[in-house]
């Protein structure tokens, strides 16, 4: 168990010191925004000169606050550590790291793809960096009718936007759109593997079902079916878990249902299409 917990922190640590090097080398020296929290550090340095990383620590602490009054510590722990990975070795990085002030449409893909690198190892063992991930969560928790991907995209608009008009360039802004694109792509990828598809389905076969059912409904914020079972050799009762999930949201459900049930049989595949609350409805994407 602490074994897992150390690599679980580890990669985080690693994931954030590689989105760390995407704003010092690539976004930041050539006035690129991307998005959420670390775009309104980045503009607040290039205004004030005000350290990146410290900023983003500081613009997350209301976050952290509001999160925990919501959802309790259970949903910060991983989310704070990594916050503070991220701002720590984005001030730690800069007075060391080479900048990258050539071809800016290479500065925005570069910069994506290593924001979208760290991001997805810090999403592969259950972190985050705060900001507009709190606040999607948040109010996703209370209008569930507002997609968590809608919220973010509004906000990323709103900052892509004041990033043109602090930079007095819509071409910063542009770019901005694709660091972005390149990043969330990325992160896709990573996590999903190279097919286009909604989602993941989650399988559990367990004798086990009540605590994890709890746990996958308070803690992941997603809905479970319960069906029947029987073991075919062992002729046991059992039941059986389905459980639709966003890729951030795997490794969460994957880790609470062994920690439940150690011989716990999951299955997780790929949904190339899931229509219903909180995943595509109708022509609209979540």
């Amino acid at each position: 168990m602490k074994l897992n917990i150390f690599k679980d922190y580890l990669i985080i640590l690693i994931g954030a010191v590689i989105y760390a090097l995407s704003v010092v080398i690539f976004t930041s020296p050539n006035n690129i925004a991307p998005g959420g929290l670390t775009g309104i550090a980045t503009m607040l340095n290039y205004l004030f000169s005000l350290p990146i990383g410290t900023f983003i620590l500081i613009m997350n602490v209301p976050l952290f606050v509001w999160g925990y009054l919501i959802f309790g510590k259970g949903f910060l722990t991983k989310t704070i550590v990594g916050t503070v990975f991220l701002s720590l070795s984005i001030d730690i990085l800069t007075p060391f790291m080479p900048t990258y002030t050539g071809d800016t449409m290479l500065a925005g893909i570069f910069g994506g793809i290593l924001n979208g690198t760290g991001l997805a190892m810090i999403f592969s063992r259950g972190g985050s960096t705060g900001g507009t991930d709190i606040v999607a969560t948040v109010i996703h928790k209370n209008f569930p009718h507002i997609s968590m991907g809608s919220i973010i995209l509004t906000a990323d608009a709103v900052i892509i936007t004041a990033a043109a008009l602090v930079y007095h360039s819509i071409e910063s802004a542009l770019y901005a759109v694709i660091a972005i694109f390149v990043s969330t792509k990325l992160i896709d990828t990573i996590t999903y593997g190279t097919s286009r598809n909604n989602g993941k389905l989650m399988l559990i076969i367990t004798s086990s079902y009540e605590e994890i059912l709890h746990r996958l409904l308070t803690e992941v914020s997603r809905g479970v079916t319960v069906l029947d079972a029987k073991g075919g050799y062992s002729a046991n009762d059992k039941k059986l878990l389905i459980c639709a999930l966003r890729p951030q949201q795997v490794f969460k459900a994957n880790a609470i249902a062994k920690s439940i049930d150690s011989k716990a049989f999951i299955i997780i595949t790929t949904a190339n299409t899931i229509n219903g609350t909180g995943f595509v409805n109708k022509n609209q994407i979540s």
